[in-house]
């Protein structure tokens, strides 16, 4: 399979300029890798904006989007190894939403600031001054690039030393695990990332006396109810809406 993706990702288009060896042996201090000589401009498109298609130099698949479809994919059987692995007893639904934490955009981009990826980037003329280096989306997208970049030139342990090396680094599993039970914190994200309204919670009843009630509650997003749910205080409703809903989204 390597061998495939090797001859269709990886096409020599003769020496790289200097500047482009610089990026490089720049990209390698920050990510603690040499980059074998043959896989030079395999490196270079994991760094390559598609803005950069407007010069008419290189065609879109020349950029990093194709290798960010792999790395997402790479990337994804690596944390879910690295989980499985770092805790044994937890079940299935635990171990997903783990997994969707920490290999989300935010925490992605995260990662890639911390390693300067933005300053390697590669970027067209006309979208130049732009702030495109500092985007969530970008950065997020170009680690998984490497990822994949890594991956085809030097297999699949190069690649999970690479992303778990980081995970160590930055990574905090106690705040997520607290965090991937703030299912109010997972609805707004999920609605975040679908470009939505933020959810809006309701008390539909409330049963019993002052001092022992219990709030039913529902969510709605977009005035479209998704979810309800019962508890001792709103809060607690509210979280158990916000469950219900991600549960009916096929998020929970």
């Amino acid at each position: 399979m390597l061998y495939r993706l090797k001859k269709w990702l990886w096409k020599d288009k003769g020496p790289i300029q200097s500047e482009s060896k610089k990026r490089l042996t720049h990209l390698e201090k920050a990510i603690g890798l040499q980059i074998p000589d043959e896989y030079h401009q395999l490196f270079q498109k994991a760094l390559r904006h598609r803005s950069i298609v407007d010069n008419e130099k290189f065609e879109s698949h020349e950029t990093y989007e194709r290798l960010e479809f792999l790395g997402d994919a790479v990337l994804d059987l690596i944390v879910t190894e690295i989980l499985f692995e770092k805790y044994p007893k937890e079940n299935e639904g635990f171990l997903t939403k783990l997994r969707a934490k920490i290999v989300r955009g935010d925490t992605l981009f995260e990662i890639a600031k911390k390693l300067g990826l933005n300053e390697f980037l590669e970027i067209g003329e006309r979208a130049a001054g732009q702030g495109i280096e500092l985007s969530k989306s970008v950065l997020s997208d170009v680690y998984e690039a490497l990822v994949a970049a890594i991956y085809i030139s030097s297999g699949y342990d190069a690649a999970h030393k690479f992303v778990s090396s980081h995970i160590d680094r930055f990574i905090n599993f106690k705040e997520v695990v607290k965090a991937i039970d703030n299912y109010k914190s997972l609805l707004m994200e999920y609605s975040q990332s679908q470009k939505l309204k933020l959810p809006k919670y309701q008390v539909i009843s409330e049963e019993g006396p002052g001092h022992d009630k219990t709030f039913h509650v529902a969510v709605y997003i977009e005035n479209k109810k998704l979810g309800e749910g019962e508890g001792k205080s709103k809060k607690k409703a509210e979280q158990a809406a916000a469950e219900d809903a991600l549960t009916a989204l096929g998020q929970n």
